[in-house]
């Protein structure tokens, strides 16, 4: 059995498992952030779901390693991997991939390209938002001269940064914050230029098979 065909049967049988370890370290993240009030022992049991879902992916990261035969190079050539399992906040994008991976296997995907390109955008546009706005939450809540006091004031940041808008007085004072905040603007840049140049290409089309229409009667 070769080494492409053992990659993909340890792809197949792990899908669900990396959903539900994306889920779950999300869930976790949030219910520690949004109820850091909480009694014990539910930030403890957060912490240890969130080490569970980080030791699922760095088991599948090092499966797929060594299956893979690729020594170093591995970790150009699955980038997105190799950042969701240093960067805990971008795992839910895993939900991403994997939904891209099942539609395939089913045959030709339901959507067009160009819908596909905004669903995911979008899709990743959410979970980014939400995760980024749980970590300023998180960093700032407690800053001193904080502008960003509840999780309303994070989520109201975090949709103008990823919409390239900005808003001058609500904004991260701690370096940790400000550092998230370049994140996401390299993400909404990103994303908004990926949504816009396939909405053009997309356009360009449309008006393309018009003209190629021939006349009635022609």
């Amino acid at each position: 059995m070769d080494d492409d065909t053992r990659t993909t049967r340890w792809e197949r049988r792990t899908e669900l498992p990396l959903v539900v370890a994306s889920a779950l370290f999300f869930v976790s993240y949030a219910i520690r952030v949004l109820g850091h009030a909480l009694p014990e022992p539910w930030p403890s049991a957060c912490v240890a779901a969130m080490l569970a879902a980080w030791a699922v992916f760095a088991v599948d990261y090092a499966v797929r390693w060594r299956l893979s035969s690729q020594g170093p190079r591995f970790v150009r050539t699955h980038w997105l991997d190799t950042v969701v399992l240093i960067l805990p906040l971008l795992r839910p994008l895993r939900v991403v991939k994997v939904y891209e991976t099942v539609q395939r296997r089913r045959g030709r995907p339901r959507l067009a390209l160009h819908a596909r390109v905004i669903t995911y955008a979008g899709l990743a546009v959410s979970l980014l938002g939400f995760a980024g706005a749980l970590a300023v939450f998180q960093q700032e809540r407690t800053a001193p001269d904080a502008t960003i006091h509840t999780f309303g004031d994070a989520v109201w940041w975090t949709c103008a940064t990823l919409a390239t808008v900005g808003y001058g007085d609500v904004a991260p004072v701690t370096p940790v914050g400000r550092l998230i905040a370049v994140g996401l603007m390299a993400c909404g840049l990103a994303l908004l230029g990926a949504v816009t140049g396939s909405f053009s290409s997309w356009l360009l089309q449309v008006f393309a098979d018009e003209g190629n229409e021939k006349p009635p009667g022609g």
